[in-house]
């Protein structure tokens, strides 16, 4: 049976950042608290990228222009070039990492693969009852949040993935338009 990926809400994604970043013992085991899982997480929440393209991030790939920072990338998956907006904030945060650990801006800022990532975050998913949740998830997040705070603006969200698509993005975040769920709602007749 094929497990569907779903879009982490708010409380997870803070329970599932908290436990990796405070660790936890579980089954006999002890997992040690993981600020580079947790950042790798944070990230892909906060920029929508791919696991993949999360990986590859060097601090170089980041540009100062003008009064604020962009990414220019090329998607692992799609080979498409993508180039948005990096807000300070979230330079800040990745710079911060890169010199707590010790990492120039010619190396990758994360030194794992996305096979260690997934597996790592099973075992958080797992102790706290989580299913179907994958890193996928936190770009799904993302997505979702995006829509939802932006008036429901699917084509925002859309031109933000890279998706070909409104429908694409629709079946993506799987929210239905306000729209039809207030048709739906209207329509009910229960006997």
């Amino acid at each position: 049976m094929n497990k569907k990926t779903v879009a982490l809400d708010q409380q997870q994604y803070k329970t599932i950042i908290s436990t990796i970043r405070s660790g936890f013992v579980w089954n006999k085991h002890s997992f040690k608290p993981n600020e580079r899982l947790a950042t790798i997480l944070v990230l892909q929440a906060n920029l929508g990228l791919r696991i993949s393209d999360i990986l590859q991030l060097h601090i170089k790939d980041i540009i100062k222009d003008g009064s604020r920072y962009r990414l220019d990338i090329c998607e692992q998956k799609t080979g498409k070039v993508r180039t948005f907006t990096v807000i300070p904030d979230i330079y800040n945060y990745i710079l911060r990492y890169a010199t707590d650990h010790g990492i120039n801006s010619q190396a990758k800022l994360f030194d794992i693969s996305d096979r260690a990532v997934q597996k790592q975050l099973k075992i958080v998913c797992d102790y706290l009852g989580y299913d179907n949740i994958s890193t996928h998830s936190f770009r799904k997040f993302y997505a979702t949040e995006i829509y939802k705070n932006n008036d429901c603006d699917i084509e925002l969200v859309r031109h933000l993935l890279q998706h070909s698509s409104a429908a694409i993005t629709q079946r993506y975040i799987g929210i239905q338009p306000p729209k039809i769920e207030q048709a739906i709602s209207k329509h009910i007749c229960l006997l």
